[in-house]
């Protein structure tokens, strides 16, 4: 199962990693909190039903905490029994956000606090971070 890499191959795959690495982040620097944003209606939105290979059941929800974004799954979704599950969003701006696993040593994170420079969700994933393949998928109507 596992591969024994060669030296050159050992780095490209670092190289790969590192550049995909930096694509939630390619506009960090244009995150300035002291920038007005558009004011967020305090309530919660759903998402439609997750579809996908191994993630089909069950929805997740979008509240705000302390000005913060929280995403949570309902009771029915069923975290997929693969290796590394893990959240994943996309915002209004395409870019996309690899977050927390979904299973951690002391249980589940079946809801999750967004980073600040995350400023709205489109669209929420589930991606397996072992396999690196899309697992289900859930987007928010507009």
């Amino acid at each position: 199962m596992f591969r024994k890499f060669t030296r050159p191959a050992l780095v490209l795959a670092m190289a790969t990693v590192a550049t995909f690495s930096t694509i939630g982040c390619a506009n960090a620097d244009q995150n300035d909190d002291s920038k007005p944003m558009m004011a967020r209606v305090e309530g919660q939105r759903t998402t439609n039903q997750f579809q996908g290979a191994k993630a089909n059941k069950g929805y997740a929800i979008e509240t705000m905490e302390n000005g913060r974004i929280k995403l949570a799954v309902s009771d029915d979704f069923v975290i997929p029994d693969t290796p590394a599950p893990s959240w994943q969003v996309i915002d209004s701006q395409g870019n996309t956000y690899l977050l927390n696993q979904f299973k951690i040593k002391g249980g589940t994170n079946r809801s999750i606090v967004l980073p600040t420079y995350i400023k709205d969700v489109q669209r929420v994933q589930v991606w397996c971070s072992f396999a690196e393949v899309l697992l289900g998928e859930a987007s928010f109507k507009n």
